[in-house]
């Protein structure tokens, strides 16, 4: 048979080539230095901060595996593909299938080389990418420690399964890679040159070439082999049986399933093997044949026959002892231990009442003056209105809660120190607010440089006016003391800034306005990376692709660049093996404004513990605003609140400090980088009396508690005594109810303490079937305290006791008075307190005037039991809801119990009819005495005269009172007037 002569392969220019090979290698240069700028701006940045052993090590760490398994991998891909072309056979029959192949051979054989090279180095590179994303789990197998606890399945140590197992699945993985990606080079080589004939008759498979093919496929099955046996310990982390970790069919059918799976593939491994001297192509088709029908029977058909008629019927008490292990493991892992069993979680019963009398509130003296009626995620506006100085300042859309012991003569006469909650924020530079000639790029990044000052008003009292804030103003002004009120670092700082002049310049940085004029001064921190040298202005040039830094003939030799500004970037950037809190919060320690973050050390690998998504359970109403970031929707099923990190708001010194020292991941990451996180000993008794317990870690915890609470697995399985996370009954998309912090004293504790608290309801029902609270204060850290309300007698919940706010009368009414005219009424956040027995709701009511849109204070609505009540102020609000004969029997209650009296205009109450002819004369004077001191509001808001809208606030104040007074007879305030309770400070 004649053979036809090889088509021609099509040429290039010679010009083409050129141009080709220009563009290739500009394209490549461009990526390269990129990539080296970056490295070059981090590895100066991390050097800044003090951490650069983090960057050496993670950078050394990518680049050895990079190196060992990409050229590794590239080695072993080339060895192949070279050992199959000189296994080439040295005549070919003659077949149109090998005419048809010849013009290929002809175009690569002068090019074999070349090819071989470029296939293995694309692979290696590719490969080699993979591999380096893995140096966690590379360094956690190096350097892990033991938990010091056994799985109840293999006995063996929870450290296998975090640190070595997942190792060997990354390793089993790049064999794997490897052996595949030689088969099938090797296969494409025999194909090509003959080794491998499909179509040709006689001889499909040359001795040399099943050889080659046997050996590579005999190590597949092998490595399947191993797969099988490993994924034995996997089952651990199985979810057949709903929950996480090994079931009842996990453990009696998919167990010995993979067992012998690992026999049968290292028989087949054995069968293929022989072929190399059998030469028969039909042994190893048939191992492969029955180790694919074994694994189907073995681990798809028989187990689901077990789950069906075995477990399905009686899954109950099938699933028993599994769910047991489930329950023990999850405490375990999200540290929701209970107390008896060594852990911090205290359930108690609570018989909440739901009446109570005067005297019983009277006797309060913690929780109820210390009422937080000021919410941070609404007052952001307030905070702007009379606190933003200049519009180049700002707060975050949430502001944060946090506690002081200040001396205040004013309201505690005795001098003592009021140790209470403030709402809190750092008055920022924010980059967004810019206008104008603002934004040009000197005033942008040289002028414009930071934030200045921090400010607090008292949580539980009102906030109208500029003198209403405890610390206010620039130059701060206050009894917190702040010595550097420069905030350089924050949460809306943005831009990039270079700092600093010459000696004997004259300052060029915006730092506050004065008396006469705008105040200038130099940043005199340490912060930042110096950028005076040619080089490094050419880098942060290209980093930032800005000409205007190589250009500006302000930056000098002592000129400092300062980027990543935001606290929790910053954290996250010199710590990477933590994941952190949503919410950095500033407090002030020891005369400077540090931002504290929370972070956590998480895995997704502990053995029969609970999976969950951190973004998903730690999503509120809340989620989403500016100075509230979201977490990742990320699977973990282990946590811990391992490292507190500091950052100074002046200079960004970023500290690390342990919180959790016996956290297993936290020590193995110590020995990582070692010196990187400071010992607990070394955190201040002032640092320490402003560290609060994380909401992310809280509400991951209460997601599990409303289930984990249970602790018979029979009652776990029937979801018997669930709880639920209410929804925010206060916004209108269904959305989780966030966690708040308050100052209360908890039945059981001997005084008040800053905590966080969250109510719940019961599966599917919106009565409230526990309340949950956790310490923050020092002596008492990390304390959760769970109150179980019995399932006797329905305590209304949230969303039920805001509907009663909806339908009564008389809040109905003030809230219609209140919107009107084009105001806009807000609830803030809707408080469950522990009173006098029972639970007691507070939430405040903020008017946004339609001229002036920022939240004040007009009202506050309370329920207790099935009773609500509106106030002007909170005494004046429980003296309606409790007002009683003292002493009096409550129908169907004990003695000592009251029923407070209905007021005039809630409902069921009874009033005398208005005059003939309309409204009685006093009510409707103070009708119209308000609808005037409404139009003079609005009035002073468009002057912005403070004086002019205090006045008018006045008035309506003074307008609604006899508005209310000509409505009917309010009862007397049983309660103390407002003021935090003295109580001792958590530090000395």
């Amino acid at each position: 048979m004649a053979m036809r002569p090889p088509l021609p392969i099509p040429s290039i220019s010679r010009r083409a080539k050129i141009i080709i090979g220009v563009v290739v290698l500009l394209v490549a240069i461009v990526s390269v230095l990129g990539s080296l700028v970056r490295l070059y701006v981090d590895w100066l940045w991390f050097g800044e901060v003090g951490y650069r052993q983090v960057f050496t090590t993670g950078l050394r760490t990518r680049l050895f595996l990079f190196l060992l398994f990409g050229v590794g991998l590239g080695v072993v891909v080339g060895a192949n593909l070279v050992l199959a072309y000189r296994l080439r056979p040295p005549f070919r029959p003659m077949s149109v299938e090998q005419q048809n192949l010849e013009r290929y051979r002809t175009a690569i054989e002068p090019r074999r080389r070349l090819i071989a090279i470029v296939v293995s180095v694309v692979l290696g590179i590719f490969v080699g990418l993979t591999a380096q994303a893995k140096w966690e789990t590379w360094l956690l197998w190096r350097r892990g420690v033991k938990f010091g606890v056994n799985d109840p399945q293999f006995g063996w140590d929870i450290s296998y399964f975090v640190f070595t197992y997942p190792f060997q699945r990354f390793m089993l993985g790049i064999f794997f890679t490897a052996v595949l990606l030689s088969l099938f080079g090797a296969l494409a080589v025999h194909y090509l040159f003959g080794g491998l004939r499909l179509q040709t008759p006689g001889e499909k498979v040359t001795p040399a070439a099943r050889v080659h093919l046997s050996v590579l496929l005999g190590l597949f099955v092998l490595l399947k082999a191993v797969a099988y046996y490993l994924d034995r310990y996997g089952l651990v982390f199985s979810d057949r049986g709903g929950i996480t970790g090994a079931s009842y069919t996990d453990v009696n059918a998919v167990l010995p399933a993979k067992t012998i799976l690992v026999i049968v593939a290292l028989i087949c491994a054995v069968a293929v093997f022989a072929n190399i001297v059998l030469r028969n192509v039909q042994l190893p088709a048939i191992a492969l044949i029955l180790l694919i029908l074994t694994s189907v029977v073995t681990s798809g058909i028989y187990p689901a026959l077990v789950q069906q008629f075995s477990v399905k019927a009686n899954a109950d008490q099938k699933e028993r002892p599994y769910i047991g292990r489930n329950i023990v493991a999850t405490r375990q892992a999200y540290g929701i231990v209970p107390k008896e069993n060594g852990g911090t979680v205290e359930y108690t019963k609570y018989d909440a009442k739901i009446q109570a009398s005067s005297k019983e509130i009277e006797a309060d003296k913690a929780t109820i003056p210390n009422a937080r009626l000021l919410d941070p995620n609404v007052l952001s506006r307030t905070f702007t209105q009379f606190q933003q100085i200049r519009n180049v300042y700002g707060f975050a859309d949430k502001l944060d809660i946090d506690r002081y012991a200040i001396t205040d003569e004013t309201r505690n006469k005795d001098g003592a120190q009021a140790y209470q909650d403030y709402v809190v924020g750092v008055r920022e530079l924010v980059s967004a607010d810019l206008t104008g000639n603002q934004t040009n790029w000197i005033n942008r990044h040289q002028v414009y440089t930071h934030g200045n000052g921090f400010v607090a008003a008292a949580a539980n009292r009102d906030l109208r006016s500029e003198s209403d804030f405890v610390e206010r103003g620039i130059p701060p002004t206050g009894p917190i003391k702040i010595d550097q009120p420069g905030i350089y670092y924050s949460e809306r700082i943005t831009d990039y800034s270079i700092v600093g002049s010459r000696p004997g310049e004259a300052p060029r940085e915006f730092d506050r306005p004065g008396a006469a004029g705008d105040e200038k001064s130099t940043y005199a921190g340490k912060g930042g990376v110096r950028v005076g040298s040619l080089l490094r202005k050419l880098a942060f040039a290209f980093y930032y692709r800005e000409r205007n830094i190589l250009l500006s003939g302000a930056i000098n030799p002592s000129s400092r660049i300062l980027f990543v500004r935001d606290p929790a970037d910053r954290v996250q950037k010199a710590a990477p093996f933590l994941k952190i809190d949503e919410d950095p919060y500033p407090a002030v320690v020891n005369g400077r404004v540090v931002w504290i973050v929370d972070g956590y050390t998480t895995l997704n690998s502990y053995p029969y513990s609970q999976h969950e998504t951190l973004g998903e359970v730690t999503a509120d109403s809340l989620s989403g605003q500016e100075g509230q970031r979201r977490l990742a929707n990320q699977e973990i099923n282990y946590i811990r609140n391992s490292v507190k990190a500091t950052v100074d708001a002046y200079d960004g010194t970023v500290t690390l400090y342990e919180w959790d020292p016996a956290d297993p991941l936290l020590k193995t990451w110590e020995r990582v980088y070692p010196n990187v996180v400071k010992p607990m000993t070394q955190i201040s008794d002032s640092l320490k009396s402003h560290f609060r317990y994380p909401e992310d870690l809280f509400k991951v915890q209460r997601n599990l508690v409303t289930r984990y609470h249970v602790s018979d697995p029979v009652a776990f399985f029937n979801t018997q005594d669930f709880w639920a996370v209410p929804d925010d009954p206060t916004v209108n998309v269904a959305a989780d109810q966030p966690p708040y912090y308050i100052v209360a004293q908890a039945p059981g504790q001997q005084q008040p303490t800053f905590q966080l608290t969250s109510a719940l309801t019961a599966l599917n029902r919106d009565n409230l079937a526990a309340y949950v609270t956790v310490s923050s204060d020092p002596q008492d850290y990390g304390t959760i305290r769970v109150l179980e309300l019995p399932g006797s007698q329905a305590v209304l919940g949230p969303k039920q006791v805001f509907g009663k706010f909806n339908a009564d009368a008389e809040i109905s009414s003030t809230r219609t008075l209140l919107d009107s005219g084009g105001s806009k009424v807000v609830f803030g956040n809707l408080l469950t307190l522990p009173v006098a027995g029972g639970l007691l709701y507070v939430a405040p009511l903020y008017v946004e005037a339609q001229d002036s849109p920022y939240p004040l204070l007009q009202r506050i609505v309370v329920a207790f039991g099935s009773n609500v009540a509106i106030g002007d102020s909170l005494d004046q609000a429980l003296g309606k809801l409790f007002a009683s004969s003292a002493g009096q029997e409550a129908p169907g209650g004990e003695p000592g119990t009251s029923t407070p009296t209905p007021s005039p205009t809630s409902p069921g109450a009874t009033t005398a009819p208005p005059p003939a002819g309309g409204a009685a004369p006093d009510l409707a004077q103070a009708v119209q005495d308000i609808q005037q001191a409404i139009a003079d509001l609005r009035a002073a808001y468009r002057s912005g005269d403070l004086a002019k809208i205090g006045q008018a606030e006045e008035a309506l104040q003074r307008a609604a009172d006899q508005f209310e007074r000509a409505s009917g007879p309010t009862a007397p305030s049983p309660t103390p007037s407002r003021g935090p309770t003295p109580v001792p400070s958590p530090s000395p």
